[in-house]
């Protein structure tokens, strides 16, 4: 792996700088020759901030006659930068495809992770098709489609979780290679349970032709059946009964998929549970059967299809058929496409085929793993074979009504919704009673940030316990957390950050969490934010830092706060204003004077790191900061009696030398002295 070369004094600073900012001007001769005559390798060398070089800057710019040039000049394709980002992810990460074709050209390792250890697929995951093209390119480049992140989560995981927008890119990692099986070595979730609680039917099909185990249970104890069940998924039910998933698998609180069903009211996968053998008595951790939660969730349609299957296990009732046979005719519903190919001649030109013969039958199927033993099958052929010729009806086995009854035959079992009265379709002989007509009331779908807006916290602790992610995005992207710290809800936000909320996600104007709280002035959630690992200078797609965004609307503790943090004052937005410009521009005399006295101390920070003192600053020294003036270059010079006060003479004499060494810088501020008089 090439490691990247850093700038360290301030020589080397400027002299990469010098090169970024010809990068940014396009001016290829001027960087020929500063490549040629400067120091050695500063092709790739990096600054020393964010750790970018002349290549990645040409990368995340898709200038692809600069990033040639570049190379041409032995620029290193692999230079990884401070959070270990290639020129290539970096590509990757912003669609460049051409740049991404061009380094691949210049032998750029595919296989190099970040400091996450998240490695170039994970960059290319997203919504548009330009991603699925890099996704294309870089697999066709043998990037590791089993990559796993250092935080336990595969690439394969990662995308299965954006399945309802990245379909197409999941069935092509599946189709390369990529582990069905792959799980979160966190939470225990794997890959199938992500397909499914992103709604798409197809990949579920196609993990579990390819081996996908159905009944891993996550750290939850929760499992694929209870996923499918909670959504209504009947159709992914079918599938999981088709290869042998176990309905009765109980989760952590002891609820198997039964129970998930009866509490979202899904009345067809209740029905299909109980036909396939899941247990109707089973009680949870709470002592609660099925029908005594579709019950107490107020599910009629559910608790009437429970109570009725309650009442078929009393003795002396009809007995279901064997629980083999429903499964073998799930099996065979889902496998008919390869079972008639398998059955039909190998010669081509022969007629098509509509019977079989017993041994024939047997051994398609035992050798297809059908979920039945061979003398089941052998009692099914009887039942099939109603001449006694030794031959039966293909079509017949799969219609199932020769050895299951009715009820229980998916290929019979068609339901269409009844037709409801309303006042735009009335009966000729209808009576003028407005109780008999209305309207179904719609689906309605209650956004997450609304919740938290309206303070609901118990709405949203059944919305987690239900599976749903704690950094769900609404249209704008937004997350529950953003939303807490817009609206200044301290409760909900620390009870979002306890379930692990991402403190430094970002919207659609890269705005992190901190960007929303110092903007609206919780100073407490601020607080709370940098405690737990906020990105103090975080920047949005327009180049502001959450320190820009209190100055801008007038939050003079929240600018302090982020200043007493070590917030970058000397940050600059895309517009090339910097902290101390925006609060001149909005006029806030407080902010400007904690803004010039950052500025102060920042230039003395810098002072004494030059002269290679490392004498602390006393605490009564440090008091002084937070006066809203400048001092003058000696302590006796002060007007106020305070000071003598304050400081013993140590102190006294440390604070003399310290303003002494910086009076040429802050002389400008001199006026600033008259809050002193």
């Amino acid at each position: 792996m090439r490691r990247s070369v850093m700038a360290e004094g301030p020589f080397e600073a400027r002299q990469v700088y010098k090169l970024l900012e010809l990068v940014r001007q396009k001016n290829k001769e001027q960087i020929k020759k500063l490549v040629h005559f400067s120091v050695s390798g500063l092709i790739n060398w990096t600054e020393p901030m964010h750790g970018n070089s002349a290549l990645h800057l040409a990368s995340m710019a898709n200038d692809l006659e600069m990033a040639q040039h570049l190379l041409s000049l032995k620029a290193h394709p692999d230079i990884q930068n401070k959070l270990g980002q290639t020129a290539m992810m970096l590509a990757a990460q912003h669609c460049h495809d051409c740049m991404m074709e061009l380094l691949a050209n210049k032998r750029a390792n595919m296989n190099l992770v970040d400091k996450q250890g998240k490695g170039l697929l994970f960059y290319c995951i997203g919504l548009t098709e330009r991603h699925a093209r890099c996704l294309e390119m870089a697999i066709s480049m043998h990037a590791d489609v089993n990559n796993v992140s250092y935080a336990g989560k595969p690439v394969f995981l990662f995308a299965c979780e954006q399945a309802e927008w990245c379909e197409n890119l999941c069935m092509r990692l599946l189709e390369s290679g990529a582990d069905p099986n792959a799980t979160d070595l966190m939470t225990g979730r794997t890959a199938l349970m992500a397909a499914m609680r992103a709604g798409s039917v197809a990949l579920v099909r196609r993990f579990l032709q390819k081996g996908g185990n159905p009944n891993t249970a996550d750290r939850m104890g929760v499992h694929s059946a209870h996923i499918a069940a909670a959504k209504g998924l009947l159709e992914v039910l079918r599938m999981l009964s088709a290869y042998s998933a176990d309905f009765n698998l109980m989760s952590e609180l002891g609820n198997t998929a039964l129970h998930e069903a009866a509490a979202e009211g899904h009345t067809e996968c209740c029905r299909f549970l109980v036909q396939r053998g899941c247990n109707l008595m089973l009680r949870n951790k709470f002592g609660l059967i099925p029908s005594q939660i579709a019950k107490a969730n107020r599910h009629k349609d559910a608790l009437r299809e429970l109570k009725k299957a309650e009442e078929a296990l009393k003795p002396g009732r009809s007995k279901s058929p064997q629980l083999w046979a429903i499964r073998l005719n799930d099996w065979s519903f889902e496998h008919e496409a390869v079972l008639r190919k398998v059955f039909q001649p190998a010669v081509k030109g022969q007629s098509r085929v509509e019977t079989v013969s017993k041994q024939h039958f047997i051994s398609v199927l035992q050798a297809l793993h059908a979920p039945v033993n061979k003398s089941d099958l052998k009692n099914v052929f009887t039942s099939l074979d109603k001449e006694r010729k030794d031959l039966i009806k293909i079509s017949d086995f799969f219609e199932g009504l020769d050895y299951l009854q009715e009820e229980f035959v998916l290929s019979q079992k068609v339901t269409f919704p009844l037709p409801g009265l309303s006042r735009d379709h009335l009966p000729a002989n209808h009576i003028e009673d407005p109780l008999l007509y209305f309207d179904e009331p719609k689906e309605m779908h209650i956004n997450m940030n609304q919740h938290v807006t309206r303070d609901h916290l118990e709405s949203l602790m059944v919305a987690f316990s239900r599976n749903v992610p704690v950094d769900i995005r609404d249209c704008f992207y937004k997350t529950p957390l953003m939303t807490a710290c817009r609206s200044g809800k301290n409760q909900i936000a620390r009870f979002l950050i306890a379930l692990g909320a991402d403190v430094n996600a970002y919207d659609q104007f890269n705005q992190t969490p901190l960007h929303h709280a110092c903007f609206a002035g919780h100073e407490a959630i601020v607080e709370l934010l940098l405690q737990h690992g906020a990105v103090v200078d975080a920047k949005t797609s327009g180049g502001v830092t959450p320190l820009m965004r209190a100055i801008q609307s007038c939050r003079v503790s929240c600018v302090e706060q982020l200043i007493n943090f070590h917030a970058n004052i000397n940050a600059t937005n895309n517009r090339g204003q910097n902290c101390k410009m925006l609060a001149q521009l909005y006029g806030n005399k407080r902010i400007c004077d904690l803004v010039k006295n950052g500025l102060v101390h920042a230039v003395t920070s810098q002072a004494h790191g030059s002269r290679g003192k490392t004498t602390a600053v006393p605490p009564a020294a440090k008091r002084i900061s937070s006066f809203p003036a400048v001092f003058d270059k000696t302590f006796n010079s002060c007007r106020r009696p305070i000071f003598s006060q304050c400081l013993s003479e140590e102190s006294r004499f440390i604070v003399q030398t310290l303003y002494s060494s910086v009076y040429s810088s802050i002389n400008y501020f001199h006026k600033s002295n008259q809050f002193l008089k």
